[in-house]
């Protein structure tokens, strides 16, 4: 008795890995604008301002990097 197997296997090709590497670029650009956006508007805010939001005017970086990035 014969018998087959046959495994295929999925490769991309080299415009869906284009494609994939375009959509991870703009993902982290629109992140580090987010970022940034968040930074600076914090930053724009008074001490007390601030307080009531809970926020120091020290931990501004990871509460924009937690808003951006996630946990």
């Amino acid at each position: 008795m014969t018998y087959v197997n046959s495994t295929r296997v999925a490769r991309n090709g080299l415009a869906d890995r284009f494609s994939t590497l375009t959509e991870t670029i703009r993902t982290a650009l629109r992140q580090r604008r987010l970022y940034a956006q968040a930074v600076r508007e914090l930053s724009t805010l008074s001490d007390r301002e601030l307080a009531d939001l809970g926020i120091s005017r020290l931990s501004i970086a990871d509460v924009a990097r937690e808003a951006a990035y996630g946990k």
